[in-house]
């Protein structure tokens, strides 16, 4: 992968990313918005904004990277020939863009065969925009442009600890979760994707979370690993293909917290 080859890929993304904005915007907190339950047993909505934002994103890259694989949550997969596969999510966090609050986000993804090489976390409302990849992680925003970078090694006892859903996943998963939570300094629910691109933003420490998929993921681990960062599973093995996972902001955090989780895994 060359320069040139990241300066495509990352020029590209930003189109999509502009691209689901201007569909997905005039949804956010209007009268009427509905969702549909893709379960039925329990609750996983998909809107008409997701619909929508994903398929906007297809026909940008279906113009510009007609060779590359696509893996969206929406429409599935469509093969490629690139070796190069775009992982999109077209709002991560729909629940949270039900209720009206800003911490779903547009994720877009490129994954070569050993993983994801670049991430992006795109939140339209507030304006801010997270990318990473290749050692090179920056954001820009309604305070400016920036370079991002974790916080660092730190002890648990001061960590800032986030993840989506108090129950997290199974009653084994939350269990690992408090476990780890009873020795941080601080935990916050509900935040969903952004969670990830603060971690990247060197604001908060970990992120634990289960039950992801592909597309939950793939983003985040190559913006967080871009600026400094740790994305395993609670194994401590690859975690790009979902299931349960742990970011942190420094080798000290992520030890002992897998630590803990590792003996609920």
């Amino acid at each position: 992968m060359t320069q040139h080859d990241f300066q495509e890929i990352t020029r590209t993304a930003h189109a999509l990313a502009e691209a689901a904005r201007g569909v997905v915007l005039p949804y956010f907190r209007s009268a009427g918005l509905s969702a549909e339950n893709k379960l039925s047993e329990g609750f996983d909505p998909v809107t008409a904004a997701d619909k929508a934002a994903e398929q906007v994103m297809r026909s940008v890259l279906a113009e510009q990277r007609p060779d590359d694989a696509i893996i969206g949550e929406e429409f599935g997969v469509c093969a490629g020939r690139s070796g190069l596969t775009w992982v999109l999510d077209p709002i991560d966090g729909t629940r949270g863009f039900l209720a009206g609050t800003p911490t779903w986000g547009v994720l877009i993804s490129v994954c070569d065969a050993g993983g994801p090489i670049f991430g992006m976390i795109d939140q339209p409302y507030v304006g801010e925009r997270f990318w990473g990849g290749f050692g090179t992680a920056e954001m820009t925003g309604p305070m400016g442009d920036s370079s991002l970078r974790v916080r660092g090694s730190r002890a648990l006892s001061e960590a800032i600890l986030f993840t989506t859903f108090p129950e997290v996943g199974t009653m084994a998963e939350r269990a690992g979760f408090e476990a780890v939570a009873q020795h941080v300094k601080l935990t916050r629910f509900g935040i969903d994707c952004y969670a990830y691109a603060l971690l990247a933003a060197g604001q908060i420490d970990l992120v634990i979370e289960a039950g992801l998929s592909n597309y939950d993921i793939c983003a985040p681990i190559a913006l967080i690993e871009a600026a400094g960062g740790i994305v395993t599973d609670w194994k401590g093995d690859k975690a790009h293909d979902g299931g349960r996972v742990l970011a942190a902001a420094g080798e000290e955090q992520h030890k002992a917290a897998l630590d803990i989780l590792s003996r609920f895994s």
